[in-house]
């Protein structure tokens, strides 16, 4: 009698990040088509990035491309509307590999997250069987569910001041690791018609009077002048996460 193989599913997106790589993710806001994922797998992507919160692509249109991408050794990532989990449910249930869960603001809507997306006993999520992740092949139960949950990657995103307030409650959250914070130092050169636009696309401005305004931005350009025309603004940007535990 042998000994049937441990249920494994890949999530390539999941095991270069914590393997300390780089991953990439492509977002798709208006692809329909599967063959998507064939691109997505020839440019070297690592993922894609299915947005359900500002896209205006059909569920069970996602969920084909989840499917392709899937098969394609390219992890499905799916975004769904803040706070819904029914939406989290149905795309894990139909190909997705990873929610990305946006206005994540307090512990509870973490852990709510973490129960809407994982199954017991790490989270609450519903009973479903018939997992295209298989191939619709029989897989014992348990088996399937506890592939599933390593292979399912849960992204909180932190967007307001307030979620920073709590970060580090939010990262002690059980089914979570310690958060850790990474920063990537970058920077852009304008010139004087760029970095003019841009100032004039903000409303910190609009208070001034419109000649003080026109005497500024006329300073400003000459400054730029002065230096050659343009000038290099140095960046940092942070990314602080917080991963699921095995």
């Amino acid at each position: 009698m042998t000994t049937p193989e441990p249920i494994e599913l890949k999530n390539p997106l999941a095991e270069r990040m914590r393997s300390g790589g780089l991953g990439l993710n492509l977002m798709i806001r208006h692809a329909r088509t599967v063959d998507i994922a064939l691109a997505a797998k020839t440019c070297g992507f690592d993922g894609l990035f299915f947005d359900l919160q500002h896209g205006v692509i059909p569920e069970h249109e996602v969920s084909q491309m989840c499917v392709a991408a899937m098969n394609m050794g390219v992890t499905p990532l799916v975004r769904v509307p803040e706070k819904d989990y029914a939406a989290a449910l149905r795309m894990l249930d139909n190909g997705a590999q990873g929610i990305i869960m946006p206005e994540v603001t307090t512990v509870e809507d973490a852990r709510n997250s973490v129960a809407a997306c994982k199954y017991p006993p790490v989270g609450n999520r519903g009973a479903f069987g018939g997992w295209a992740h298989f191939a619709y092949r029989s897989v014992p139960v348990p088996d399937a569910r506890k592939a599933i949950n390593a292979a399912t990657l849960l992204i909180l995103m932190i967007e307001s001041t307030t979620a920073l307030d709590n970060i580090e409650a939010i990262a002690a959250v059980p089914e979570f690791a310690t958060a850790t914070e990474n920063w990537f130092p970058w920077a852009r050169e304008y010139d004087r018609n760029q970095w003019l636009d841009l100032l004039q696309s903000r409303s910190d401005h609009v208070a001034l009077d419109s000649a003080v305004r026109e005497r500024l931005f006329e300073a400003i350009g000459a400054a730029i002048d002065d230096h050659g025309g343009s000038f290099v603004m140095s960046f940092e940007t942070g990314l602080i996460t917080a991963t699921r535990l095995a």
